[in-house]
Parts: structure tokens; sequence; C-alpha cells
């Protein structure tokens, strides 16, 4: 297992226990009938600032060249681009039109979870943990499926994912219906991360594609992240004929 994978899957841990704690917390709190959440003495409880702190930090590092991250969010920079042929720095691929599809998905769903809390249906606690739920489905996307790479966009890996950097953007959606500076800031710097990879993407797509980068092929990958999507789906093809024969038996 790589270090890449392993910090994949401590923040897959994380992230869930996270996402379990803060739920816990909220059910008492409404159990209870109090009006704060989270059992906030003041307007935002330490566990809102937790959130922030840890997702801003990470989405920080996201602005550099860094060994700890995938390379799916790093090919955006120049030192990660090892051209296939020479001449290859500079060139025009097609854009991807798969991911005005991903778009239009992401935002039709928060849209309808926007409804929703407009009704008064769900409140600012259960758009936290919405955003919570998204951040460990994130972790799952990488490790284990990914509806998007599967039904929608048939890209190989998440090496080669060209929305990998979305990830902040889209966790946070939920939280652009809050009326909070504060809560709504970590959307801003979510949108802020993915505006730069959009720019990056727009100047330089030849750093985005396997066909001209050799970074994101598979020779030169030391993640090999879609090992562990290839081995779960092999033990649900296995479990899935025993069950069929017990079945036949």
């Amino acid at each position: 297992m790589s270090h890449i994978s392993m910090i994949l899957y401590l923040k897959l841990i994380f992230r869930s226990c996270l996402l379990i704690g803060t739920t816990v917390i909220y059910s008492i709190n409404r159990i209870q009938g109090s009006e704060q959440l989270f059992f906030g003495a003041q307007k935002r409880p330490f566990i809102l600032f937790l959130i922030w702190i840890i997702f801003v930090i990470e989405m920080i590092f996201r602005f550099f060249p860094s060994r700890f991250e995938s390379m799916g969010c790093q090919k955006q920079f120049k030192q990660n681009f090892k051209p296939r042929k020479e001449g290859q720095e500079k060139v025009n691929l097609q854009p991807d039109r798969s991911i005005l599809w991903v778009a239009i998905f992401w935002l039709v769903l928060n849209g309808v979870i926007g409804t929703l809390y407009g009704m008064g249906l769900i409140d600012d606690g259960i758009l936290i943990l919405i955003s919570l739920l998204y951040s460990v489905c994130d972790m799952i996307c990488i490790l284990f499926f990914c509806p998007f790479q599967t039904w929608i966009m048939k890209n190989k890996c998440c090496t080669s994912c060209r929305i990998y950097n979305w990830d902040y953007a889209m966790m946070f959606t939920p939280l652009v219906f809050i009326k909070d500076l504060f809560v709504f800031s970590i959307f801003v710097f979510a949108m802020i991360l993915l505006v730069r990879w959009e720019i990056t993407a727009f100047m330089h797509p030849e750093r985005f594609s396997e066909e001209t980068n050799a970074c994101l092929s598979c020779s030169c990958c030391r993640e090999k992240l879609c090992h562990h999507k290839k081995q779960l789906r092999h033990f649900l093809n296995v479990n899935k004929k025993r069950f069929y024969s017990k079945e036949r038996e």
C-alpha cells in the first residue's frame, strides 16, 4: 500500500468519525429541544470551528505541490508535466463535455436540498451534516467506487480525472444556503480552489491528459489507487457467484 493510499484511508476514518460524532451531537440537541446547534453555548460552537480549520488547512495545501497528495490533483503543476512527445508543451485538446453533465447533476441534486431548506423541512445542522456526508463519499469515490467515473466521465482512474479538484466545492455546496458568513467562507475557499484549477486546465490542458502528459500513465503511477477498486469488484463478483451457487443448491 502506497503512502498516498494510507493517507486516504486515514482521511476516510477521520471524516467518518467526524460525521458520526457530529450526527450524534446534533441528534441529542434536537431531542433536548435545544435551539443551539451542536451544544453551542454561543452562536458558533467549537465543532464548527473544528470543521472549518480542518478543511481550510486541507484546501490550502492543495494550492501547492506536495508529495502527500495524489497525482489526480497534482497534475495541475508544471513540475508534474512530462511531455510524451516533443512539442506537446502547448496543445489544444477537445473539451471534455462529460464534466458539464457532472455539473448539471450536482446542481440539480443540491437544488433539491436547497428547496427543502427553503421550505423549512431541513435546517442548518442538516446542511452541515450533508456536507460531512459528502466528504466521506469523496473518500469512498477515490478508494472504492466513483459513480461519476463509472457512469458519466468514463475516465481510466482518479489520476486522469478531470474534476479531481472539484471535490471541496462539491463537498461544501450545501453550505451556500446558510446565511452565516463564517460558515459560507469555507465554500468560498473551495470555490477559489476550483477556479484556480479550471484556469490552469484552460491555460494548460496538456497537463490534464494522459495523451500528452506521461506522468499520468500507469507506468509512472506510484499510488495504485485503482487496485482498491479492482479488488473490491473481484471480491463482490466472487461472493456474488457463491451466493447464487448456494441459492441453486
